[in-house]
């Protein structure tokens, strides 16, 4: 799951490296006027809190809880050097144990659901929401035309992509 993660990481990385400042906070009217900076930010700050409570050897993590950083969703360097972080982390350590999930789920009431989980399904978790922020990402691509700066599986999810590769072949 690491290797995968990793893999993600640097995907995310590589097209940060191709975006100006200007297309990295383009407010896209289609995403409700988010930016790929906020985008990339919700990101990183799941995958870092993930790795924070690892570090910290919590047995509770809690997204809902995050550390939220303004300056990653606007400066695209910021946010390659937080990515370039935790592949050291996901290259340094062997992301294993139990841990609970604990998050509200409630628009009306500040009740926690704490649900059994571990290290490596949270890693599992982080990938998943990845991809899904990548898809809302290549639409901001799109809008911008630039969705050239991505392949036609960013932002898709590898069970997806090999379900088509495979009805293609048939």
């Amino acid at each position: 799951m690491q290797a995968e993660c990793k893999q993600n990481l640097n995907q995310l990385s590589l097209l940060l490296e191709s975006l100006s400042p200007q297309q990295y906070n383009y407010k896209s009217e289609l995403l409700s006027g988010s930016s790929i900076g906020q985008h990339i930010r919700h990101i990183i700050e799941f995958y870092t809190c993930l790795s924070e409570s690892f570090y910290l050897q919590l047995t509770q993590i809690n997204y809902d809880k995050r550390e939220r950083d303004k300056s990653i969703e606007q400066d695209a360097q910021k946010a390659i050097l937080t990515i370039n972080k935790l592949i050291d982390f996901l290259n340094e350590e062997r992301v294993v144990g139990k841990a609970d999930l604990v998050a509200n789920f409630s628009l009306e009431d500040d009740h926690d659901c704490i649900i059994p989980s571990s290290y490596r399904r949270e890693l599992a978790y982080c990938l998943e929401h990845s991809i899904h922020h990548q898809a809302l990402i290549k639409i901001s691509l799109l809008d911008q035309g630039l969705v050239h700066l991505v392949d036609d599986n960013f932002g898709v999810a590898p069970s997806t992509t090999k379900a088509c590769q495979t009805k293609e072949v048939r």
